[in-house]
């Protein structure tokens, strides 16, 4: 009972909230970004890691690029990075491919602070009646991070899946290009593979999207070299939570 109290209290403060909440102002009032793009439907398919699915090929890739991080005067070096989306009936894949040198990653463990690290990032913003997304990140040593975030007046919160298991978790794989994939090794790359299930993001989404249905998203990368440099498909103020700035994915 004290679990489903904290939830709808939860629930209820968003709604009040929902009018005023971000930085640049109110929910509904958000102008759409400039930047949009098509998802294409797929059949579902195994990830290894590597994105060697065949399935891969009628996935347009993209390129994420360097922006001005918190607290920085200017971007970090860049190293080239793309990425590609897909979706099925069942949920959405992403395969991250990120030039580097460098795998700055030591946390081994699911859940933990993953973004003071390599990292890459996929916000997914369903339902934009109201401030609450899903954030979802993976390092190159292949521990996860999947949280829905509610974001009231800019103030952020991250809340863990309920029941974690089978039916809503992710199916996640890394690998690494030059080199081994562990800690602080040289490389010349790294990959990351994952598949996001729909039930992950329950009640946002109720299930698969119809064709044209549309949804706000950014993805990110953040590498840890000699220098910080933070990378998104749609620029921000220095903040990855600024989800008014987000994308718009068009499902096919």
């Amino acid at each position: 009972m004290l679990k489903r109290f904290v939830l709808l209290s939860l629930w209820a403060g968003i709604l009040s909230g929902a009018s005023g909440a971000g930085a640049s102002g109110a929910v509904s009032r958000a102008a759409d970004p400039d930047s949009s793009m098509v998802i294409k439907k797929t059949t579902d398919f195994k990830i290894d890691g590597e994105g060697s699915s065949a399935n891969w090929a009628a996935a347009r890739a993209f390129d994420i690029t360097v922006q001005k991080g918190p607290k920085q005067s200017a971007p970090g070096k860049q190293f080239p990075t793309k990425v590609k989306i897909l979706y099925s009936d069942k949920g959405m894949y992403f395969l991250f491919d990120c030039t580097d040198k460098k795998l700055t990653a030591t946390i081994m463990e699911d859940f933990g602070l993953l973004f003071k690290e390599d990292v890459v990032e996929v916000f997914l913003w369903p339902d934009t009646s109201l401030p609450i997304y899903l954030e979802y990140e993976l390092s190159p040593l292949d521990y996860e991070l999947p949280i829905i975030i509610a974001n009231i007046k800019g103030r952020t919160e991250g809340w863990k899946a309920w029941h974690y298991n089978d039916r809503n978790r992710v199916q996640h794989a890394t690998s690494a290009q030059g080199g081994q994939k562990k800690s602080m090794a040289s490389v010349e790359g790294w990959k990351a593979e994952f598949f996001i299930p729909y039930t992950l993001m329950s009640p946002m989404v109720a299930g698969a999207p119809k064709s044209g249905t549309k949804w706000r998203g950014n993805f990110y990368r953040i590498d840890y070299d000699a220098e910080t440099a933070y990378y998104s498909w749609q620029k921000t103020g220095g903040s990855f939570h600024e989800f008014n700035k987000f994308g718009t994915l068009i499902f096919e």
